[in-house]
């Protein structure tokens, strides 16, 4: 099978051993990407006679529309460059979208609350996906409001993916802002959690995902249903579903870095990154 020959071929204990500076295992022996863990030569040379198809999403919704055509543009340059790459764009504004091939656009209601559009985006992906599940092998969710800086491949491929918050990887488990409300669904008691995983970046095959998005998008309407909405929406049930079902891999912070951030040392390379921007300026209800 696919994720069969994948672990076979990753991760080389040599290649391990040229970053000594950061995690490259997880507990439960989950490998972390970060630059010089892959060959991508290899990781190509395995995956691309496999004809696979890789869909993207993002929520380009009220003034968010005007990331997008960056966004689009530094795809085409880095994104699964070689692979059948297709993009799904969530949007209230269409006639906005930039006419680009292997682009489909998917309108979506506006909304008064940008909490609400984060909250819906899970259960938005899980309806595309019930349509794709026989066309798509991989898919990633990923944020608009960034671009991408440089390779975002093969290397990522896996079965349950999730990214490292850019904000919280250095800090103690204490610090991460997790759920803490035993009333909420995506609640984390103190003692639980691995890492702080974004929101802005995750993904796997289409089966996994599907999964992933029917399980948050159940538990934060059923929370909603109780007057409770979870302290990162869709970021918190996310980190409490990785809690409870561990990804298969794990990218780095360089997979969702942060323009405003310094860049530290062990981040050798920024692959997608969120733009500088006024959250006032383009959140409906900031």
């Amino acid at each position: 099978g696919l994720i069969k020959v994948y672990l076979i071929f990753w991760p080389k204990s040599e290649q391990n051993l040229l970053r000594t500076d950061v995690v490259t295992v997880t507990p439960w022996l989950a490998p972390i990407v970060w630059e010089s863990t892959f060959d991508p030569v290899l990781m190509d040379a395995i995956f691309k006679p496999q004809n696979l198809t890789i869909a993207a999403t993002v929520f380009a919704v009220g003034k968010y529309v005007q990331f997008l055509k960056d966004f689009l543009k530094t795809s085409e340059q880095f994104f699964f460059i070689g692979f059948n790459v297709h993009i799904y764009v969530f949007t209230d504004r269409p006639n906005d979208v930039p006419k680009v091939q292997l682009v489909s656009v998917r309108v979506v209601q506006s909304s008064q609350r940008w909490q609400e559009i984060s909250a819906r985006r899970m259960e938005m992906v899980h309806t595309l996906l019930l349509e794709l599940s026989d066309s798509t092998h991989f898919i990633f969710c990923l944020d608009v409001d960034s671009k991408f800086h440089g390779r975002w491949g093969s290397e990522s491929l896996g079965e349950l993916v999730a990214v490292v918050h850019p904000g919280y990887y250095g800090n103690p488990r204490s610090r991460f802002p997790f759920e803490r409300r035993t009333k909420s669904r995506a609640y984390m008691a103190p003692s639980d959690g691995d890492f702080y995983y974004c929101g802005g970046a995750f993904g796997g095959s289409v089966d996994q995902v599907l999964a992933l998005t029917q399980t948050c998008s159940k538990n934060y309407r059923d929370d909603e249903k109780e007057g409770v909405e979870a302290a990162w929406q869709e970021e918190s049930h996310l980190n409490r579903y990785f809690w409870e079902n561990k990804p298969s891999k794990v990218l780095s912070p360089e997979y969702l870095w942060q323009d405003f951030k310094p860049r530290n040392p062990e981040i050798r390379i920024i692959r997608f990154s969120g733009v500088i921007k006024n959250y006032a300026a383009i959140r409906p209800n900031v």
